[in-house]
C-alpha cells in the first residue's frame, strides 16, 4: 500500500488507507454529521441514491493545533459544498459528487472492507478538473484522513495547514501535469 495516494487515470486520485474498525465505527464517521465534522466537514447526508449532501469545512477546528488558513484557502474556510449521493450501500460504499454549486461533476467514493479488526478504505475521488485540483484535492484527502486516523486511535491530530502545505508540496512532485483531464 502506498503512503501517497496515486494517480489511476486522468483526472482521478485513489488514497488506501487501512483504520482501525471495525467497519460499522469507520461507516459513521464517514456519514454522520458530528463524527464526520471531526475530521472532514459537518453537514447532513441524505443516505439514499439521490438524496442531498452538504459539508461545512472548518479546517482550522480539525485539531487543537490551531493554526491560521492560508490566504488562497481563506475562501474555503466555513464553506459548504453540495453534492448528491450516487451510490450508497451501507457499510461498505459511500459515494457522492462534489461541489454541484459550483457546477463541477467530480465525485468521491469510499469504499470500505472489513481487514480483521480494521478496515481498508480506499477513497477515490474522479473528475478533477486538471492538475492544481489534483494536486489540493490529493493533499486534502491526506490530510483529513490521517486526522480520521489520530481520532480513531483515540490520539491529537497535528495542525491542519502545516500538514496540508507538506503534503501539497509532496504531491506537486508525485503529480504529473499529463495526469490531468485539462488544464
Amino acid at each position: 500500500m502506498n503512503d501517497y495516494g496515486v494517480v489511476t487515470e486522468p483526472g482521478t486520485v485513489r488514497l488506501e488507507r487501512v483504520l482501525p474498525g471495525p467497519i460499522e465505527r469507520v461507516w459513521a464517521y464517514v456519514t454522520e454529521s458530528d463524527k464526520r465534522g471531526k475530521w472532514l466537514g459537518a453537514g447532513e447526508m441524505d443516505l439514499r441514491v439521490g438524496g442531498r449532501t452538504e459539508l461545512t469545512f472548518r479546517n482550522s477546528d480539525l485539531s487543537p493545533n490551531r493554526e491560521p488558513t492560508p490566504d488562497r484557502y481563506k475562501q474555503h474556510e466555513g464553506a459548504s459544498f453540495r453534492g448528491r449521493v450516487a451510490r450508497c450501500e451501507p457499510p461498505r460504499v459511500l459515494s457522492y459528487t462534489w461541489g454541484e454549486a459550483w457546477g463541477e461533476d467530480s465525485e468521491v467514493t469510499f469504499e470500505l472492507t472489513p481487514r480483521g479488526a480494521n478496515v481498508l478504505m480506499v477513497l477515490t475521488h474522479r473528475r478533477l478538473s486538471g492538475r492544481d485540483a489534483m494536486v489540493s484535492v490529493a493533499s486534502g484527502w491526506h490530510t483529513h484522513v490521517g486526522i480520521l486516523i489520530d481520532i480513531l486511535n483515540g490520539q491529537e491530530p497535528p495542525g491542519f495547514w502545516s500538514t496540508h502545505a507538506r503534503l501539497e508540496a509532496e504531491y506537486l512532485k508525485r503529480i504529473p501535469a499529463q495526469s490531468a483531464t485539462h488544464e
